[in-house]
């Protein structure tokens, strides 16, 4: 008989109110045998024998998810796992009936998640106000302060930081890489957000933009010495600076939607915020003046600080997933089509030429003689 999990049985008498559990046994994945047996499965499951209170007896099986390397590598991978299942099984027909599904809690006993809707997260509130509204003052025509200067030093050096951290974890180097391209938020997900007949965005472009991508990810996969911890959706919106005063100088921040499991190439978080310098330009002239020092500034900074050069070789898929992104009608729909043209344009050069050339976006801009 197996080891009985903290809490099985309080589970069991839950599900089946006045039952005695007898029995546990663990269930091999598959009990075949011969060339075609089966060597791994996704779950750890464990047959459940319960006496119920009229003396009948009741088997159920009870499992867990391991980790693996097949998009089940992150705690939350796993919970999506279970409870997709919980729907699914019982929507077939002719499929084994799902009873419960829950998560271990810290004290060994289970949490039901059966009969709940849909997941909620509660956090902090960030006073202050976010990076995006800087980026508009600038595309106004406003010159650049040093606090925007600042600004821009403060968030190289955070990332020069955090990605100082680097991490040793095939499974999740290859995951980060197959996520850019494969994910739903991804560059396949971005593209098959488009509406047809997109001004400036075809079929027949996004489809070749999402070749050259998938070309790059075998070129990226085999780097992992580049996985580092990251915050993987480092853009204006999820960044908020808090005002000047009470012993803030303004280039105080906080940080909102971390994601992607945290671990990645650094490329994800810099060029998801220095594609922003030029988008925001965008449509604006002479914007590039003010949003082109901060983004020399900001790729000085970083480089310096970090010491990463090879940034700019990882860099070309992460822009055109952020490019995707932007140039989205989805997201952006006042977006002109000649600025979108420009955003695609960008990152199929630094596509092609294999590398992100940090002069590149002035020539989007030739009228502010940058």
């Amino acid at each position: 008989m197996a080891e009985i999990p903290e809490g099985l049985r309080e589970l069991a008498a839950t599900l089946f109110p006045g039952a005695a559990l007898e029995a546990v046994e663990p269930l091999a994945a598959d009990a075949a045998g011969g060339e075609a047996e089966k060597a791994i499965g996704y779950g750890e499951p464990l047959r459940v024998t319960v006496r119920l209170p009229d003396g009948a007896r009741r088997r159920f099986v009870f499992r867990t998810q391991r980790a693996d390397a097949f998009g089940h590598d992150r705690r939350a991978d796993r919970l999506e796992g279970a409870l997709l299942s919980h729907e699914l099984f019982n929507a077939l027909p002719a499929h084994v009936r799902a009873l419960d599904v829950g998560v271990a809690k810290a004290d060994g006993r289970f949490l039901s998640l059966s009969g709940t809707g849909e997941p909620y997260l509660v956090t902090d509130f960030a006073e202050g106000a976010l990076y995006a509204e800087d980026l508009r003052r600038l595309a106004r025509g406003g010159a650049a302060l040093p606090l925007d200067l600042a600004r821009a030093d403060a968030l190289a050096d955070y990332l020069a930081a955090l990605h100082g951290e680097k991490l040793d974890d095939p499974i999740a180097w290859r995951r980060a890489v197959r996520d850019l391209v494969g994910h739903g938020e991804g560059i396949f997900g971005m593209v098959d957000g488009y509406p047809p007949a997109v001004p400036a965005a075809p079929p027949e472009r996004l489809r070749a933009i999402e070749e050259r991508c998938l070309a790059w990810r075998w070129r990226l996969r085999e780097r992992p010495a580049r996985l580092a911890r990251t915050h993987g959706d480092f853009h204006p919106f999820n960044i908020v600076f808090r005002p000047p005063g009470a012993g803030e100088d303004g280039s105080g921040f906080a940080l909102l939607d971390a994601s992607r499991g945290g671990k990645g190439d650094p490329a994800d978080d810099v060029v998801a915020l220095a594609v922003n310098y030029p988008f925001f330009a965008l449509d604006h002239p002479g914007a590039w003046r003010a949003l082109g020092l901060l983004w020399r500034r900001f790729w000085g900074r970083y480089l310096g600080a970090s010491g990463d050069a090879a940034v700019l070789e990882s860099a070309p898929p992460y822009l055109a997933w952020r490019a995707l992104v932007l140039a989205s009608p989805r997201f952006y729909p006042r977006l002109t089509a000649a600025s979108r043209d420009a955003l695609l344009g960008l990152a199929e050069r630094a596509l092609d030429a294999g590398r992100l050339d940090l002069d590149a976006p002035a020539a989007l801009f030739p009228e502010d003689g940058a």
